[in-house]
Order: C-alpha cells, then sequence, then structure tokens
C-alpha cells in the first residue's frame, strides 16, 4: 500500500550526498527523460510507487529498481519524492544491489520489484549530517559487497580508485591504462567488459560527481562547480547533466 508523502515533504528541497564509492539522491521529481548511468543506480520510491520504462519497453509501475550500467532507462514519479543510490564498480555492480528488491523481476537489464525504502526516506525526512548519512549508507555498501558474485577484474579497479581520489583532474586514458598496468588499447576493452561502459563515457561521470559535490557540499554555483570539475562552462555542464540524468541541473540541484 502507498504512503502518500506530505506535502511538507514534497516541498521540501533535494537532498545530495556524493562520497568515495558511492552517492544518493532524495527529492521530489517528475519526468526524467532516457538517460543511462556510468554505474549500477538503484532507485525508490520513497512514499509510493513510480513509472519506470526501461530501454524503450513498457512502462511499468514499481516500488524499487535496479539498473545496471548502461542501461537506459526514464522514469515519471509525478512529483512525489524518489531516493536513489549510485554505486561505484570497484565496489560491487547490480547484482549486489538486488537484494534490496523484494520479488525482484529482471526486465530488459533492470531489477524491478516492490521493496520498501526506508533508509533513504529517513534520510530525506531526517537530513543527518555527514558522519551519520555515511554510516548510515555505509552499512548499505557493505551489504552490497557481500552479496556480490565476483569481484572487478583488480587492474580495473586500480584505475577506477585512481580516478576518485583525482576526479576533478581526469586521468587520461593512457594514465588510467599506466594505473592498471596495461596497454591503452586492452585496457579500454577490459574496461568496458568490467565496468559495463567506456572508459571515456565513465570519466564523464566522476567529473560530474566533482561538479555536484562542489553545489551540494561546498554551496558553490554551477558555474564555479563546473570549471572545478574541469568542464569548459556551464552550458558544457549542463549538457553533460541532461544526458545523464534526463533532466536540467535546476531539476536537481
Amino acid at each position: 500500500m502507498n504512503e502518500r508523502a506530505t506535502k511538507e515533504c514534497t516541498l521540501r528541497g533535494s537532498l545530495w550526498h556524493v562520497d568515495a564509492g558511492w552517492a544518493t539522491f532524495a527529492g521530489p521529481l517528475h519526468h526524467n527523460a532516457p538517460h543511462a548511468h556510468s554505474t549500477a543506480v538503484y532507485l525508490a520510491g520513497l512514499y509510493g510507487t513510480f513509472r519506470l520504462c526501461i530501454a524503450g519497453s513498457r512502462w511499468l509501475t514499481c516500488r524499487s529498481a535496479v539498473i545496471r550500467a548502461g542501461t537506459p532507462y526514464e522514469f515519471d514519479v509525478g512529483g512525489e519524492p524518489l531516493g536513489v543510490f549510485y554505486l561505484e564498480p570497484n565496489i560491487a555492480g547490480a547484482d549486489a544491489l538486488a537484494a534490496l528488491v523484494a520479488g525482484g523481476e529482471d526486465v530488459s537489464g533492470a531489477i524491478v520489484g516492490s521493496s520498501d525504502a526506508s533508509p533513504l526516506r529517513s534520510h530525506f525526512e531526517l537530513r543527518p549530517d555527514t558522519e551519520d548519512l555515511r554510516a548510515s549508507m555505509g552499512d548499505i555498501v557493505g551489504f552490497a559487497q557481500r552479496r556480490a558474485r565476483r569481484q572487478m577484474d583488480e587492474r580495473v579497479a586500480r584505475a577506477v580508485e585512481a580516478m576518485q581520489s583525482r576526479a576533478a583532474d581526469a586521468l587520461s586514458t593512457t594514465q588510467a591504462a599506466t594505473a592498471a598496468g596495461l596497454s591503452a588499447s586492452r585496457f579500454q576493452h577490459l574496461f568496458t567488459r568490467e565496468v559495463g561502459v567506456p572508459f571515456r563515457r565513465y570519466r564523464g561521470w566522476h567529473r560530474l560527481r566533482a561538479a555536484i559535490r562542489e553545489v551540494a557540499h561546498g554551496g558553490s554555483s554551477l558555474t564555479a562547480a563546473a570549471h572545478a570539475a574541469g568542464f569548459a562552462d556551464q552550458a558544457h555542464f549542463s549538457r553533460a547533466f541532461r544526458l545523464t540524468f534526463g533532466a536540467p541541473p535546476s531539476r536537481g540541484l
């Protein structure tokens, strides 16, 4: 049964937190056009169901879903709050998050179900400080790591970790390949196989993470955050944001 959000909750501003290995969002949304992520993503309606369309298939009504990296999808929440959890591939992939979706069914590259979203809902309502949020989300990250069916190739994991340590100073393909101890061509092939998206696309995601962190944690303007993360200007950042999230920055930041 759906629990309707109070008017106070639907008017509450969005919550973003970007951390090492993961990021989370909670806030009211409407329709986000087709888009795809470079990580596994867990979606949860915080007070009820939402509509989801995966890879151009039919629209579904669900309470939660896990989307694999590189899988295009769109959703419509109708102005209700949605919780989203992004898990970096060196931590675990979509299969490790599947247990968060009760009665999950595989649909075109996603796992769709009806589980409750109490951890993300409490974050939206209570607005914990950074340390409490890290501790709470750490339980989910640890759960995902224990559920992982396979470990990422350690060479690709080293490159991903190197990117995370210097996201605003994006690694070149050659630098990432060096971190992995591979030739550039072999590295790019292995990276796509292990992560699910090409290296350049994943590098763009890390620039977005850096910009979002600047805005959400430091209160920077979009222009300042875009420059700090290596984007040419705010317009460049906005295009990348729309491609990644299916909506302009003004709707989520």
